[in-house]
């Protein structure tokens, strides 16, 4: 007898051998608390884009919102509850943006792309949540003479070096200002996945939202600084998969930076709260 899905239970492909684990789900069906973990370490470079650049990239249902600032961060996490300690790395773009919808409007930041070096985060986040998430290696970012450098590359292809330096410590009032100004709403993302036979149509086309509320999350460590960054122009030949992405990414006007900095959290949460909008 065929095997039956229960409704109160997470499947993913491969589906023949029951439900599966993962982040939102532990071995025995229970959650995790991710209270005390992960312990990540995020270094961000910010910079003026062009308005018109970034409009081109909205998808439907989409306006850019406020200056079009173009954040690029990596973050670097370990002691991960569902990973059973282990640890992986992610990359994003992200600019402040505006969805208005039938039911919902509201501002955030729209996360374009979301590179990560391991595959199980890869599939969750896509196929669970609706992130844009896509492979590269990207491993631990050296530091010299007090500057980190992060390089990213796909098989050995390096498509990106950021550099962030003069790091110092944030005032309260520089803190409380920066907090003011973040979208309240959280990260938005555009799900998509196509039609098994019919490549142009999508079964799922959709905006969805991560809530910005992580009340488990605390700050260790906030510093701000200067930085730079530079996406390589990709080949075909170097990125099959890939090079449209990098070089929209590279093909983006730097009209001026707007600062760097470096974040240490530990604790977050499992994105079940993740939800679509409508």
């Amino acid at each position: 007898m065929p095997y039956q899905f229960d409704p109160d239970k997470m499947y993913r492909m491969p589906t023949h051998f029951g439900p599966r684990a993962g982040p939102r789900r532990g071995p025995d069906g229970q959650k995790f608390e991710n209270r005390d973990t992960p312990r990540s370490t995020i270094l961000s470079v910010s910079f003026l884009g062009n308005p018109a650049q970034l409009e081109a990239l909205l998808p439907p249902g989409f306006a850019l919102d406020g200056e079009p600032v173009v954040t690029v961060s990596a973050n670097y996490m370990t002691e991960i509850e569902w990973l059973a300690g282990r640890g992986y790395n992610t990359l994003g773009a992200s600019f402040p943006a505006r969805f208005e919808g039938e039911e919902d409007r509201l501002s955030g930041n729209l996360l374009l792309v979301l590179w990560e070096n391991l595959t199980d985060p890869i599939i969750t986040g896509r196929e669970e949540l609706g992130f844009s998430k896509i492979y590269c290696e990207l491993p631990s970012p050296s530091y010299l003479r007090g500057e980190y450098h992060v390089s990213a590359s796909w098989l050995g292809f390096k498509f990106l070096d950021i550099y962030v330096n003069d790091l110092r410590e944030q005032s309260a009032d520089e803190l409380e200002a920066m907090t003011q100004s973040q979208p309240g709403a959280g990260a938005m993302h555009y799900k998509y996945m196509p039609r098994s036979g019919d490549w142009g149509q999508a079964d799922v086309a959709c905006a969805v939202l991560t809530p910005a509320e992580t009340p488990n999350r605390r700050i260790l460590e906030h510093k701000v600084g200067s930085g730079r960054l530079q996406f390589q122009q990709a080949r075909w030949e170097d990125m099959p998969t890939q090079y449209n992405i990098v070089n929209g990414l590279a093909n983006l006007e730097i009209r001026e930076y707007r600062g760097a900095s470096l974040m240490k959290t530990i604790g977050g949460k499992d994105l079940s709260d993740q939800r679509i909008l409508r």
